[in-house]
Parts: structure tokens; C-alpha cells; sequence
């Protein structure tokens, strides 16, 4: 299996630190709103990845944190009059629901920045020990300078970056490159307390403190949107390295950005979508499709039109997976004939080529078009087919399809008006303290597809 490392910028062999097991993380978003599709595409992606690992037989520990102390958090509290906390919790279960609907496993660990400050103030005091970091009136910087790799992921220079700078920088800094690590509190702001006075840890030093947590000092592959590279990511191998003193990542995955019509999203551009609001107007189901019908580190372009086309593609392969399963209900069980040996043999070759696909750099797109290749090849499978040759059909189509997270057993859909029926009677049901026939009724609409949302207006309702 090959992989392309950011860090090197070619394909490596993946061989993880220790074999047969991996451990992976991602960066999960910042939770002040809803995700958008932009957020979308690693969680997808990467999910994906983690699925093709453990298809391959690897025990993955993937962990993806939420980022739930923030400047934009803060500024959402102080809007609507409530505790951040309030805010991050409510955008995290959002998050979870749109991830779900998505179809997108739970990481193996969620951690979350507030439930590590002790442990980032532990780091940060390593690294004051250690000389790559100072405080000045209650802010702690990291040296950057001091770190001999840096700029070694984003193939930055120092001295250019430095060049570049054009804003003024605080005279605290030794350096206007130095990074924060702690920042003192503001008025109306969470603080933790810390031998540097009250304040709160800067934003890149919760993965090196998470990362380090819930997997060790060195992971197999650390992975996020390419916008992360720097300073994000550059900054975490400095603090990671500095403190451990090994190797941070052997593996550094990056997609590629996410454009609508052909422009950037931005709220500024009027194009700004978010997953909830996508949802409502396509199955999420062929958002995860068309996401993965082009490969990773290439641009893609999120357009109705393309969106369709991946609707119609998705919907060949569901329906060629339930006409096998049609036919195995009155398939004969008998011995495969020859010319049934023969196709199988095709099936088998095909799933090697989607393995070679996707161990050539997770290429989820030519793993797609494998899977069409076995879809025709399952269409033509003729009335009276052995029961053993169209088992084998079935369960490849549906293996290769999870692992692109692509369920291929179509939900049976409720009409609108048994959908408002059945939340009615929840409503009901909950007004009567009946809270386990709520949360039944809940359960039971989920399972066809039905999400629900409660809000101050009321229940809202979509479809997955």
C-alpha cells in the first residue's frame, strides 16, 4: 500500500509504527455553527480511509477532536447571551448528527480542547523547560526558530515568511514569527488557571496534547484539509517534536479544497452551504458519492449538476445490488456451472483491481469505476442463477461499497404524512412523560431515514 506523504511530497509504503495496528489522526472542526461542505470532504475521505484499513485487516484507533474553545465560539455566546460551553455542546451533537447522517463512524476517541487544558499546560511547561518557549505578560510564545525543522511539511523558508510579514506584530515577540501557546484572559472570556496566569491554550497546541494522549508521541498518519498544512500542522510537528523529541507523524495526508460552481465558498460570495442545508436537498448518501468520485488530493468542484449526475450513478449500483438480492431469494442451490465459475473469476480479478485502486493512494474515483464494472457484470446475470454465484455478487458489491461508506440496501420510504403522524404521536408521548416511546418513535425514524431536529420553533424534520 502507497501513500502520498505531504511531508516528503511523493508516494511512500505505508508501514505503520506498530504492525498490524494504526493510529490515526484527524483534525475535526471548530464547533461555533453547523459543519459545511467543505468540513465534509476529509471527514468523508478519511473516514473512507480508515474503512479500507480495517477492511485490509489493521486495528485503527482514529481519533478526531472538536475544537470547542475558540475566538468564534466566544463571539457566539456573547450574541445569544448563553455559556460557550452551551454553544460547543450544542454544535457538537449537530456535528455528530450530520457525520451520522453521512455515514461517517464515531471516531474511537472525540476528545474535546476543554477536557485537556491540564495536559496542554504540562506541554507548554516542557517546552519553557526546554528552552523553546517563553512568557511575557501572561502569553506564552513557542521559538520558532528555535526548532530546527521548521517549515520542513509546508516547504516554507524561514526568512521569506518573515519577509512576508506586513502587519504589525507585538513587541512582546522575540521574533514575529513565534507562535502562541498560551493567551491571557479577556473580559467575558472561559480562562483556566495556569502558572502563567488565567487565560487559555492557543489553538494549535490541542492536537500535539491530544494526539499524543490518545495515540503517543509518534502516529502513523495525521490527516486534514490541505488548508491546514500551515500553520496548523507545521506548528504542531514544532511544539510535538520539540517536546518528545521523535518524530511527530511518519505519514501526512491532505485533501485538496472543496469549490462550489467553480469559485471558493464563502459566506462574502453568497455560496456558503452548509451539510444540514445540503441535506435537504439531496440524500446525503450521494453527497458521500460524489465526494468520493474524485480523488483526494484533487480540487473538486461541488455543482446541482454534477450532484445529479452522482444521484443517477449511485442509484445504478443500489439497484443492481437489490436485483441480486431479488434473484437469491428464488436462486436454485445448486453447483456453479462453468460459465458461472468463469464470471467469478472476473469478479475476483475486478476486486483486486479495486484493492490495487485503492492501495495506490486511496484513488477512490478508479475504485468507483471498478465497482460500475461489476455492476454491468451483475446485470447480466442470467434468471436461474446458482444461489453460491449470486451470494458471491452480492456480498462483494455490498463489501466494496462499505468501504466507500456506501450502504447499499435501499430504506423503504415513509410518506410525508406518516412522518408528521408519527411525530405527533412522539410529541404526545413526551407530553405524557412516556419518554421511552419517544425516543422509540425517534429510533424507528432515524432507521428509515427520517431525521429529527428539535427546536424553539418546534420538531423539524429531513430526510438522510
Amino acid at each position: 500500500m502507497r501513500l502520498y506523504n505531504t511531508l516528503s511530497g511523493e508516494k511512500e509504503e505505508f508501514i505503520p509504527v506498530h504492525e498490524g495496528k494504526v493510529g490515526m489522526y484527524v483534525c475535526g472542526p471548530t464547533v461555533y455553527n453547523y459543519i459545511h461542505i467543505g468540513n465534509a470532504r476529509p471527514m468523508i475521505v478519511f473516514d473512507t480511509v480508515r474503512r479500507y484499513l480495517e477492511y485490509k485487516g489493521y486495528e485503527v484507533n482514529y481519533v478526531s477532536n472538536f475544537t470547542d474553545v475558540d475566538d468564534k465560539i466566544i463571539q457566539k455566546s456573547i450574541e445569544e447571551g448563553v455559556p460557550a460551553s452551551e454553544i460547543s455542546e450544542r454544535y457538537i451533537r449537530e456535528c455528530k448528527t450530520d457525520m451520522e447522517a453521512m455515514n461517517i463512524k464515531p471516531a474511537t476517541v472525540h476528545p474535546k480542547a476543554t477536557e485537556e487544558i491540564d495536559a496542554m499546560i504540562r506541554m507548554i511547561e516542557t517546552l519553557i523547560e526546554k528552552g523553546y518557549a517563553y512568557e511575557k505578560n501572561g502569553t506564552v510564545y513557542f521559538r520558532t526558530r528555535q526548532f530546527d525543522g521548521y517549515g520542513k511539511l509546508s516547504k516554507k523558508n524561514l526568512d521569506e515568511l518573515r519577509a512576508g510579514i506586513r502587519i504589525a506584530v507585538s513587541e512582546e515577540k522575540e521574533d514575529p514569527l513565534d507562535f502562541v501557546l498560551w493567551k491571557p484572559k479577556k473580559e467575558g472570556e472561559p480562562a483556566w488557571s495556569s502558572p502563567w496566569g488565567d487565560g487559555r491554550p492557543g489553538w494549535h497546541i490541542e492536537c500535539s496534547v491530544m494526539s499524543k494522549k490518545y495515540i503517543g508521541d509518534t502516529l502513523d498518519i495525521h490527516a486534514g484539509g490541505e488548508d491546514l498544512v500551515f500553520p496548523h500542522h507545521e506548528n504542531e510537528i514544532a511544539q510535538s517534536e520539540a517536546c518528545n523529541g521523535t518524530t511527530f507523524s511518519k505519514y501526512w495526508m491532505h485533501n485538496a479544497f472543496l469549490n462550489i460552481d467553480k469559485k471558493k465558498m464563502s459566506k462574502s460570495a453568497g455560496n456558503f452551504l452548509t451539510v444540514r442545508e445540503i441535506g435537504e436537498k439531496y440524500p446525503l448518501q450521494v453527497i458521500r458519492f460524489f465526494m468520493l468520485s474524485a480523488h483526494y488530493r484533487s480540487p473538486l468542484n461541488f455543482s446541482g449538476e454534477l450532484v445529479e449526475s452522482a444521484r443517477a450513478g449511485l442509484e445504478r449500483i443500489l439497484t443492481a445490488a437489490e436485483n441480486v438480492r431479488e434473484q437469491l431469494k428464488k436462486a436454485p442451490d445448486r453447483e456453479c456451472s462453468a460459465e458461472e465459475r468463469e464470471q467469478l473469476e472476473r469478479l475476483g480479478a475486478l476486486r483486486a483491481k479495486y484493492e490495487a485502486a485503492m492501495e495506490d493512494d486511496f484513488n477512490t474515483a478508479d475504485a468507483i469505476s471498478v465497482v460500475f464494472e461489476i455492476v454491468r457484470l451483475a446485470n447480466a446475470t442470467a434468471e436461474g442463477s446458482a444461489r453460491a454465484y449470486l451470494e458471491e455478487f452480492s456480498s462483494t458489491i455490498t463489501q466494496l461499497c462499505d468501504i466507500l461508506g456506501i450502504v447499499t440496501e435501499k430504506k423503504e420510504e415513509l410518506l410525508d404524512a406518516e412522518i408528521e403522524a408519527l411525530i405527533e404521536e412522539r410529541q404526545q408521548a413526551r407530553k405524557r412523560k412516556e419518554y421511552a416511546r419517544s425516543d422509540e418513535i425517534r429510533d424507528m425514524l432515524k432507521e428509515k431515514g427520517i431525521l429529527l431536529e428539535d427546536t424553539r420553533e418546534g420538531v423539524k424534520w429531513k430526510r438522510a
